[in-house]
């Protein structure tokens, strides 16, 4: 798939969020990338599908200065790599993002399964 097509299936993925989450996401950077760095391979394994980097939303604070903002990841090749249709990669986008979105609200990796499993995973 053309990256353009795969970022807009991000998109897609973050404009179908209930409108009271999405809000909550001002500060935080969706970028796709290919696959992981080097460095993340090493220390979160080479076939993650996502990563959210940055301070929970309950770890902020009003009160300190502009930050940098949270990052979300989504490496396109390794979702492309373990779907076999366009359907399976529209899904797995969206279940992806819908992880690393709960990591910036604080959910638990337990949590986030929970949800991926009532979301159709």
């Amino acid at each position: 798939m053309r990256r353009a097509a795969f970022e807009q299936l991000v998109a897609q993925a973050l404009e179908g969020l209930p409108p009271a989450f999405a809000a909550r996401l001002r500060n935080v950077a969706v970028l796709v990338e290919a696959r992981p760095s080097r460095e993340v391979a090493a220390e979160l394994g080479g076939d993650i599908l996502g990563l959210y980097h940055g301070a929970t939303e309950f770890e902020q604070s009003s009160f300190t200065a502009y930050e940098l903002p949270e990052i979300i990841i989504i490496y396109q090749d390794n979702i492309e790599a373990i779907c076999h249709t366009n359907e399976d990669v529209v899904r797995e986008v969206r279940l992806t993002v819908v992880h690393e979105v709960g990591h910036h609200f604080g959910l638990s990796d337990a949590q986030m399964e929970l949800l991926e499993r009532e979301m159709g995973s």
